[in-house]
């Protein structure tokens, strides 16, 4: 008998100590929430960036917080707030902010983020797509002067992937924020989508050294040839590096998907973190080609990843390479009309693209393309003229910014063919933009959304008919 007391007040006490346990935590998280609360309702530094997650198991949370240590190590104020706390006036107290969202069941947001898109949402009015806005002057759209990126976590397991991402990005448009750059999708953890997160968060952290979240597995291909595309031009040198496989091996990639390099700052020496690249070849051309401009720093030093492959890699030097799959630049299956534009090194992966097309017999392909000048920067010129002329290429606009007095780009191309623009979209083509995000990539947007209107195009981008990979 006196065992069974016993036994009893040892299974009371224990009960006792985890009710205890769970008080104290549940105070703690309380008090967390309530200092972040305090923080969210302070007024925020203007150059704070705020980083929100919405998490169903804690693997969103756990990002947020790696997002937040990459970005605080290029000296970045950060933030880290749960989305359930936040509300259109506290995103709007932002300069830039950095979502990173799971999607739960059928294209629901987490639990812990349903307040949010039920309420701020759901309520918010789109500024966008009001019937009568021309009519009807209105203020700025809340989120006017908002930049923003979204991670987007999902299983492609499932008919909604990534269902809440993409609905929080569409909000997000709609309340007049702009993209920092294309949302990001990882499907069930994809390293590489991830490390395509970490590529965009050093550029914002003025990093080029981030560790990799994970450990790069690199195959061993070597550097077979080089030769310099622009021989005189008052640009940076851009080189065409051919590259050839492991012994043995068959890599297999798609138009459209990057090449990751680990680089050195001596031949030999340790690697550094890698640098992406668009691939500009295809398996059947039996070699990777990659477009890369030899970049200098402030100080007159060689960029980490374009000095090793253009200048201190001699050929047959080995080159440590992974190729990372990049789905949303891959080719249409069908036979659709593409408009290509790019500008720069961009072309690699345009190149690539059409290289696709080709080889699939679909040749309703227009590419509008931009450099410094003809004399110098007509990058792959003959092989485009090729294309051209065996119908690969419908058509092509060559845009040269030095050529004429005022400076032209590609942007004003596509502006000034404005109407058959409209008609190849009409005709359900798709738009695939390739090169620098700063200048041109968003001037082409400005330019697609004055043409088309911005309903229009965010049901391309919705329906994957506008593809960037810019950078």
């Amino acid at each position: 008998m006196t065992l069974r007391w016993i036994t009893a007040a040892c299974v009371v006490l224990a009960w006792l100590l985890l009710c205890g346990w769970a008080w104290r935590r549940g105070q703690r998280r309380q008090a967390q929430a309530a200092a972040t609360l305090h923080g969210l309702d302070a007024p925020a530094h203007q150059d704070t960036l705020l980083v929100a997650y919405a998490s169903q198991t804690g693997y969103a949370e756990a990002l947020a917080g790696q997002t937040a240590d990459a970005l605080r190590s290029g000296g970045l104020a950060v933030q880290v707030v749960p989305l359930g706390q936040l509300d259109l006036a506290r995103l709007a107290s932002y300069r830039r902010i950095l979502f990173i969202a799971s999607t739960y069941g059928e294209g629901d947001p987490p639990d812990a983020a349903a307040g949010f898109a039920e309420h701020a949402m759901h309520g918010a009015h789109d500024h966008h797509s009001r019937p009568d806005a021309a009519a009807v002057p209105e203020p700025a759209p809340p989120l006017a002067g908002v930049q923003y990126a979204v991670l987007a976590l999902g299983d492609s397991d499932y008919a909604h992937f990534c269902g809440f991402g993409h609905r929080l990005d569409d909000w997000l448009h709609g309340q007049g924020a702009t993209p920092l750059f294309d949302l990001v999708e990882v499907d069930d953890g994809d390293p590489a989508a991830l490390r395509h997160w970490q590529h965009h968060l050093g550029l914002l952290a003025g990093r080029s050294d981030l560790p990799d979240w994970q450990a790069p597995a690199y195959q061993s291909w070597r550097l077979a040839h080089r030769v310099c595309l622009n021989p005189g031009s008052q640009g940076c040198p851009c080189y065409l590096l051919t590259l050839t496989p492991p012994d043995g091996e068959a890599p297999v990639w798609q138009a459209g998907d990057i090449a990751e390099i680990g680089p050195r700052q001596q031949r030999g020496g340790p690697l550094l973190p890698h640098r992406e690249y668009s691939i500009a070849s295809l398996p059947a051309d039996g070699a990777l080609q990659l477009l890369v401009r030899q970049m200098r720093a402030a100080d007159g030093g060689l960029g980490l990843g374009s000095g090793w492959l253009t200048h201190i890699a001699h050929p047959g030097d080995e080159i440590a390479l992974r190729v990372r799959s990049n789905r949303n630049f891959h080719a249409p299956d069908d036979d659709r009309p593409l408009i290509l534009i790019g500008n720069g090194t961009g072309l690699a992966g345009l190149r690539a693209l059409i290289k696709a097309r080709r080889a699939a017999g679909h040749t309703r392909n227009w590419l509008v393309f931009g450099e410094r000048s003809a004399a110098h920067d007509a990058f792959c010129d003959s092989e485009i003229d090729a294309w051209r002329q065996d119908g690969t290429l419908a058509r092509v606009d060559a845009v040269y910014s030095r050529d004429q007095a005022e400076r032209r780009y590609v942007q004003h191309c596509l502006l000034e063919q404005a109407v058959r623009v409209a008609a190849w979209v009409d005709d359900g083509a798709a738009v695939y933009v390739c090169g620098s995000l700063q200048g041109m990539a968003g001037g082409v947007d400005a330019v697609l959304r004055q043409i088309l209107g911005d309903e229009q195009v965010q049901a391309m981008l919705h329906d994957g008919r506008y593809r960037r990979d810019v950078y």
